[in-house]
């Protein structure tokens, strides 16, 4: 038996919000749209665990990388970007420092031989590393050997960890993601496609690594839902609001669905306002059931995968 999350939704400002989602006078079209995908980190860097997230970004003309470290002091973060434009002369390859709390960090890079597929994170054959005081506090890619040639400094004493991941897609049927619910164990394709019109009746396919696990009927009655499937023997919660596809303009908003590792527990204090609240959704803002701020830090590991139907 799965349950629905009760946590209500925190409303981000302007400054926090993802292009995608500050797009709201106009709806997100190919030409506008910006794919994205933050993950946010816990490494242990001058003294301190702190936040590091990891935001690449693609839209038509180019890529980007950004790295941002959160500050002990204050909430504001050290932020490197790095600009990865596709003319010939773009340097796949570079470096840059930056500060935190008076503490010098250097950012290494190489992106020459990545291989993209059709996220704006690279899935194979590159590396980023973020080096502190001579050591290695977080390594993105699987060409570890390269990066610590490359960075000279020493593996650090703890691994930086996932806390979660969000990803913005676009499309018109199917939305594709990769994540890895073990962190110690290999990345599972995640797809998501949905017939929303058309003479049958409105439905959607959820399936990990090529597997159909979730098969939604009548998704005009089901547009938030949660199911909880196996992975390698290992319980998901699968959790779902697709309200913004069947009533919603195209682009004007997205449907959301939530990934997360572990068995499902009954919350005793489920909010019966909001379960009341099926048709009224709000198809400017987001979604009611699920707040990415107020879960994620409750939890170990979540999947975010926010998906926008475009024509």
């Amino acid at each position: 038996m799965a349950y629905r999350i009760s946590a209500r939704t925190q409303s981000l400002s302007s400054s926090q919000q993802p292009p995608a989602q500050r797009l709201t006078n106009e709806p997100v079209t190919q030409k506008t749209a910006q794919s994205t995908v933050t993950c946010v980190y816990q490494a242990h860097i001058a003294g301190f665990w702190r936040n590091v997230t990891v935001l690449w970004s693609k839209n038509v003309m180019n890529y980007s990388l950004c790295i941002s470290v959160e500050s002990v002091d204050d909430e504001q973060a050290s932020t490197c970007k790095i600009d990865l434009k596709p003319w010939h002369f773009w340097a796949k390859k570079g470096y840059k420092t930056f500060e935190v709390d008076g503490n010098q960090l250097d950012a290494y890079w190489d992106l020459k031989s990545a291989k993209f597929s059709g996220s704006p994170e690279p899935f194979a054959e590159y590396y980023v590393v973020l080096v502190s005081e001579e050591e290695v506090v977080l390594l993105l890619g699987d060409s570890k050997k390269k990066a610590y040639k490359r960075a000279k400094a020493r593996p650090g004493l703890v691994d930086a960890v996932m806390f979660y991941k969000k990803e913005h897609v676009f499309g018109k049927k199917s939305f594709s993601t990769r994540a890895a619910f073990d962190q110690k164990k290999r990345e599972h394709d995640i797809v998501v496609e949905s017939s929303t019109s058309g003479p049958r009746e409105p439905e959607m396919w959820i399936s990990i690594d090529g597997i159909v696990l979730i098969h939604v009927r009548n998704l005009q009655w089901k547009f938030r839902g949660n199911q909880t499937v196996l992975v390698n023997k290992q319980p998901v919660q699968v959790f779902w609001d697709v309200h913004a596809w069947l009533f919603c303009a195209p682009g004007s908003n997205h449907g959301l669905f939530i990934f997360k590792p572990g068995a499902a527990e009954c919350d005793s204090d489920l909010d019966e306002e909001d379960e009341n609240k099926g048709d009224g959704s709000d198809c400017s803002g987001p979604s009611r059931y699920y707040s990415t701020q107020s879960y994620s830090k409750a939890s170990d590991f979540c999947l975010f995968l926010y998906a926008w139907k475009i024509e």
